[in-house]
Parts: C-alpha cells; sequence; structure tokens
C-alpha cells in the first residue's frame, strides 16, 4: 500500500486565516522529474532520432553535474523557487511526489490536480464533461469569488475537464471562447488564427501564456490557472530537443509572471505561485521517455502502448513546487518513504486562500502541510 504523507494534524493547526490573497497555479504537461532535477539527458540530446538540434542542446544546457544542468534548463525554478520555496519530486534525494490516479494520462492527471479527488471512471482523454468540480467552479459559488478566477490552456480538452457548460467560468483553451476584449486580445485572436500548430488539438504554449498575462494584467483574478502544453507534445512527436526548448522557454514565461507579480501593488509579496505536472515519463528502455501509461490502462484506453507489460515505468512520478506567502522556504523537500500527492495540490490551494477544503467536498485530499509555514 502506498504510504502518503497528509500531515492532517498539521493541518488543522494551520487553517486559521488565509496566507494569500491570490493564487497561480501553473501545470507544465509531461515534464519529467529527471529533467527538473538533473537537466539535459545526454543520452537523449545526443541522439540523432530524438535530436535534430543535438549541437544546440549541448551547447545551451549541458555542464559537468546534474545540478548545473538543471539550473541552465530551468533558471527560474532553480534560482529563486528552489531558494524561497519548497520543491519536492527529486527521487534521487528521497523526494517523492506522484499521481494518484490509475491511469497515468493527462484527463486523469488535470482533473485530480484541479478537484483534489481521484475519480476512476475518468479513464480517456475522451471529450467527456467532468463530473466532478474543480476549485474554480467550487470558489465560483461564494459570491465573494464570483468572476474572481480564470484558466487559460494549450489544449482542447480543457473546456470538458473544467465542465464550462455546468461551471460558466472564464476559459481560454486552444481557441478563444469570448469575443476579444481590448486591442491586444483582437491581435492575439489573428495570431493564432494566422500561425499553423503542428497538432490539431494543441497550440502554441506562446499564445496560451499572453492571453493568460493579458487577463492577469486587466482583470486582475484571485485565481488563476495555466497549462502549458507543448513538453508533452514535442515528447510525444519525438522531439526531445524541442521539447528541452519548450521547458526551459515556459520557464522564461513563468518568470515573466512572477516579475510582474512582484511588482504589482496589487499582487505583491500576497501571492502564491505553484507549479505542478499532470504525469511522468518513461526513461527505460529509452523509447520510452516520449511515452506515459499505467499498467492498467493497457486494458483500455492506452492499449497502443500494450507491447510494454509492465505499462510505463515512471510516468506516475511527478514533482511540484511552490513560492509565496504561506509557503515554507524549505527548498528541496525530503519526504522520506512517503509521496506526496498530486490530488492533495486543489485542497492546498484552498487553504492558502483561507478557505477549508472540506466545506465543498470532504472527499477531496488534505493539504500538503510539507511545503507549507
Amino acid at each position: 500500500m502506498l504510504v502518503r504523507a497528509i500531515g492532517f494534524l498539521g493541518f488543522l493547526a494551520a487553517t486559521a486565516g488565509n496566507a494569500a490573497d491570490n493564487v497561480v497555479l501553473i501545470t507544465f504537461d509531461g515534464l519529467r522529474w529527471q529533467e527538473v532535477f538533473t537537466g539535459l539527458d545526454h543520452r537523449l540530446a545526443t541522439n540523432d532520432t530524438y535530436s535534430a538540434r543535438s549541437s544546440e542542446l549541448l551547447e545551451q544546457f549541458w555542464a559537468e553535474t546534474p545540478q548545473e544542468r538543471a539550473q541552465l534548463l530551468l533558471p527560474f525554478l532553480h534560482s529563486t523557487i528552489m531558494s524561497q520555496g519548497s520543491v519536492a519530486g527529486d527521487r534521487t534525494t528521497g523526494s517523492c511526489a506522484r499521481v494518484m490516479n490509475p491511469w497515468y494520462f493527462s484527463y486523469p492527471g488535470y482533473s485530480e490536480i484541479l478537484t483534489g479527488v481521484v475519480n476512476p471512471d475518468i479513464d480517456s482523454n475522451s471529450k467527456i464533461p467532468n463530473p466532478e468540480l474543480t476549485i474554480h467552479e467550487m470558489l465560483e459559488t461564494q459570491p465573494a469569488w464570483r468572476g474572481r478566477t480564470a484558466a487559460f490552456a494549450s489544449w482542447d480538452v480543457f473546456p470538458y475537464i473544467f465542465n464550462t457548460q455546468r461551471s460558466g467560468i472564464h476559459l481560454n483553451a486552444y481557441a478563444a471562447s469570448e469575443p476579444a476584449q481590448g486591442d491586444y486580445e483582437q491581435f492575439l485572436d489573428g495570431l493564432a488564427a494566422d500561425i499553423p500548430t503542428p497538432w490539431p488539438t494543441v497550440r502554441h504554449d506562446a499564445l496560451t501564456h499572453h492571453y493568460a498575462r493579458e487577463w492577469l494584467q486587466r482583470q486582475r483574478p484571485r485565481l488563476l490557472y495555466i497549462s502549458y502544453g507543448e513538453t508533452d507534445d514535442f515528447a510525444h512527436d519525438g522531439r526531445y530537443d524541442e521539447y528541452i526548448f519548450a521547458a526551459h522557454r515556459t520557464d522564461r514565461f513563468i518568470a515573466e509572471l512572477w516579475g510582474w507579480i512582484q511588482s504589482s501593488e496589487e499582487y505583491a509579496d500576497n501571492t502564491v505561485l505553484f507549479l505542478a505536472v499532470d504525469h511522468g515519463r518513461g526513461a527505460e528502455p529509452i523509447e520510452t521517455w516520449q511515452h506515459h501509461a499505467s499498467q492498467r490502462s493497457l486494458d483500455g484506453y492506452m492499449n497502443s502502448l500494450a507491447q510494454y507489460e509492465q505499462g510505463i515505468v515512471g510516468s506516475e512520478a511527478t514533482w511540484m513546487a511552490a513560492i509565496g506567502p504561506g509557503i515554507a522556504a524549505n527548498g528541496l523537500v525530503d519526504t522520506d518513504s512517503n509521496c506526496l500527492g498530486n490530488d492533495q495540490i486543489a485542497a492546498t490551494v484552498l487553504q492558502l486562500l483561507g478557505e477549508d477544503y472540506r466545506e465543498f467536498n470532504p472527499e477531496m485530499a488534505a493539504p500538503l502541510v510539507e511545503l507549507m509555514e
């Protein structure tokens, strides 16, 4: 049985008042913990099958030690969050985070993060309205929260994950769902129409980023969610070079957002930034870095990977990081023999905002007290 680090007594001691006025929750789709904590994988970076831009990768991201390589790849994460906040998921040092759903792919992973519960019936990436309530929908039921949440994503399944027909939350995913508000959004709409994406269901993360930044600056939400998707799609395409460049670019996007937040009178020093990932990826054999699937999922949605009889080993492994009021400056958190669960993120966000998850859904996993003051 998996041992969970819940720390419920710590939660009870910490529920008085809100630590933050605002939370920005960000996910990288399928970015492995290996790159996050040890940087560029030399085997993949020098493999002609996966890295047409090998020389560029090595010149920009190679260094002798794992710590140096990780810093080169994700400088904001390592220089700012690791030094001022808390991070978990480096399995080489006894820090463990993982998905709790039994499938290890995106829709179940995002639902787990955003709702705080594992519904095993969410067992595909099909466009089926989510029966569970996201934290956005929960908060929007409260008069003080109406219109104060928003979400932006690159993948076109997110309207179903957030069940926007029922929830009515503001979501811009793959394509704008509402008429442009202002000249800059109109410009972005035109740019999105003019720049083709390599994938039929995912737009470029740069568009998602700029839509989200514009909304943050204009509408001032208290809970903002952003899902960047390119890391997963380049990985599925077998493009390790582009996967790495996308991860580095996303780190820059997040640094830009944090810089604006800390320069804003309304958001500075009262906003938590929380980073997470919806699933991991394989490592051995080498080609499994492209994939993710549990053994159980091979009989269903992931039957195309049935040749891997154990599933894609390691695709349950995730990582998470946070910075801001209420978040301890622990750096890398040692979880001993425990794993922090992705299903604990939703209650953590609610607690940081001064809300008790039990009043919304007592079935949610308890907050991540290991990351909090």
